[in-house]
């Protein structure tokens, strides 16, 4: 980068599980309340900002595929404001923060906001038979969704590769069934300390012929105990490991990150929490997807001279827990350093959000804990790995 990039304090709506909640809230008006939010959080004026990037890997709803510029505006930024959509599957919400990172870097922004959604409930249904037209027969409803959670070589369930993972490294079922257990502990545990209400923008949803507030991540469930989750029965393989208690959930919601320079930010009366130090993105076998932070924590590491006993706290996508068994065991990685507020097994998943989610929890750790440095990882579907360090800013 010619420019350090920081990131300030962002929000997000609570997760609501699928066909829960937020299922009633189209993606861009929920996506632009809470981009509004993260403006008025940050105490600048709309007008100060130049750039929105904005992240979803399924478009639902009939102006989605135009989020950026109609999240933009709908949120609150004026006309004049440039709009960038991305997307990198499972790492989509990073890759928001990225890109606005990169515009602002080069000059090309000097104040943007990175957001996302996904709004998995809302999937549509496709006909893909129908345009030119059908001879005859019944013409077939293909689920969207489906084509999300399936690795398009194999065209197996994600699942299947987290199956993958732990037969090629030997991974049992039960210390997954123990790391889920655990991730349900700790979110209930944030919860419950308003670690997570910090972050979290409360948002109106449709309730009978009303409505109501909905602020508490719905995923997260209480009593839930390695025996009751050994009663599951594998959800992707007869003969699996991986079941519905040790795969990250299926969920809605929405997020956003204001990001720019220190100077850009504090000129607009905005305070920078972290500084981006640099990411990594690899590739890696897709039918072994999960294997993907591995490197691309190595990676980052190599290019910023650090070693993992240099880092105060992890953040690792809890796509399936086997993936997680698997960044300790091959990085060294202590469980007491990483997803210290639950994750995606406990709070759930969705691919638009978890990066931007996974950024509220590790800066905000750093603010409450002073310490310095967090890094941020996942795997992607489709065999790709990312991770991202970042500081805080009180030492950059």
């Amino acid at each position: 980068m010619t420019t350090d990039v920081y990131v300030a304090t962002g929000t997000r709506t609570a997760l609501g599980n699928f066909g829960g909640s937020l299922k009633d809230r189209p993606m861009t008006g929920l996506s632009a309340e809470i981009v509004g939010a993260c403006i008025e959080r940050s105490g600048a004026s709309p007008e100060n900002f130049d750039h929105i990037v904005f992240t979803t890997t399924c478009p639902t709803d009939k102006d989605s595929l135009f989020a950026a510029r109609v999240v933009g505006m709908k949120g609150g930024l004026p006309a004049d404001a440039a709009a960038l959509d991305v997307s990198r599957a499972c790492a989509s919400g990073l890759q928001a923060i990225i890109s606005a990172g990169q515009q602002v870097a080069t000059g090309q922004s000097q104040l943007a906001i990175a957001a996302g959604a996904e709004m998995f409930s809302r999937a549509p249904f496709a006909v893909t038979t129908s345009r030119w037209g059908n001879a005859r027969g019944h013409q077939q409803l293909e689920d969207m969704l489906e084509w999300c959670y399936r690795c398009p070589f194999s065209l197996e369930y994600m699942g299947d590769t987290a199956e993958n993972l732990a037969a090629k490294y030997g991974y049992d079922r039960s210390p997954m069934d123990e790391y889920a257990v655990q991730s349900q502990a700790r979110a209930l545990a944030a919860i419950e300390s308003g670690f997570l209400a910090r972050q979290i923008h409360p948002v109106l949803v449709p309730e009978g012929k009303s409505s109501r507030t909905f602020c508490i991540d719905e995923s997260p469930r209480a009593g839930i105990t390695v025996e009751r989750l050994a009663r599951l029965a594998p959800a992707f393989q007869a003969d699996g490991k991986v079941t519905a208690g040790n795969a990250s959930g299926v969920t809605d919601g929405a997020a956003a990150i204001p990001v720019g320079s220190k100077e850009s930010l504090m000129s607009a009366g905005i305070k920078p929490i972290a500084r981006i130090v640099d990411w990594a993105v690899v590739g890696v076998e897709p039918s072994l997807m999960g294997h993907g932070p591995v490197p691309a924590i190595e990676q980052c590491l190599r290019r910023t001279g650090q070693a993992i006993s240099d880092i105060d706290y992890f953040e690792i996508n809890e796509a399936f827990a086997v993936v997680n068994l698997h960044v300790e065991a091959q990085l060294g990685i202590p469980r007491d350093r990483h997803n210290l507020y639950g994750g995606g097994i406990s709070v759930g998943h969705p691919p638009g959000v978890t990066g931007l989610r996974m950024m509220l929890n590790a800066t905000q750790h750093l603010q409450e804990t002073g310490t310095r440095f967090a890094m941020l990882a996942m795997c992607m579907g489709a065999g790709q790995g990312m991770a991202m360090l970042i500081e805080n800013a009180d030492y950059a």
